[in-house]
């Protein structure tokens, strides 16, 4: 018990399915919470009392409970302090084919990916609160890509914003929009901002 509680502590955050991998009994969580070594934050998901907790942690959160989820579109946009988008909910991008995740909290919208628009662009944060993000670049292209879920407007935005802020090169955005099929369509937007 004390291992696990040692093991929370550096990590954070544990979900009761990184218990049985680990070695120990998926009860031993609900049993650190009634010690108050553990907090539950959410079903399955625990975290250590003293643990710092990051200004991202809905999204930490949610990559938890999303183990192949990447933080996407006006998530990924506040993420990276581009524009001036904050999210009530956490959009996560998954596989077209994977099962629809059901969690209660952080409330999340699910956007679905595949192939490289899914693969492509993924960075990983370090730290007990590792999370899956797309970078600057790709998040630009994916928002003109969504651009009739939440406005035209949002991706001019991210993409001044982004270029302003030198979040990413030219080459990078080129590449996504290829890959997001949005190539013809971000082009006259970029030549204005240059």
């Amino acid at each position: 018990m004390e291992q696990l509680e040692q093991e929370l502590k550096e990590r954070g955050v544990l979900r009761v399915g990184d218990l049985v991998p680990m070695g120990y009994p998926k009860s031993y969580l609900s049993e650190l919470e009634k010690r108050e070594k553990a907090i539950k934050q959410a079903r399955g998901v625990y975290m250590h009392p003293d643990a710092d907790i990051p200004s991202h942690y809905s999204l930490a959160l949610a990559c938890q409970k999303i183990p192949g989820g990447v933080v996407c579109l006006l998530s990924a946009l506040s993420f990276h302090e581009i524009g001036t988008q904050n999210p009530h909910e956490v959009w996560m991008a998954i596989d077209r084919k994977a099962k629809m995740p059901k969690i209660d909290y952080p409330p999340i919208r699910i956007v679905r990916f595949s192939g490289p628009a899914l693969e492509e662009g993924v960075e990983t944060t370090d730290g007990p609160f590792s999370m899956r993000v797309y970078s600057p670049a790709k998040t630009v292209a994916d928002c003109f890509k969504y651009r009739n879920k939440f406005g035209l407007d949002v991706a001019v935005e991210a993409l001044r914003e982004g270029w302003r802020m030198r979040r990413f090169k030219i080459a990078e955005l080129d590449r996504y929009a290829r890959i997001c099929r949005v190539e013809k369509f971000i082009t006259p937007y970029l030549e204005a901002i240059l």
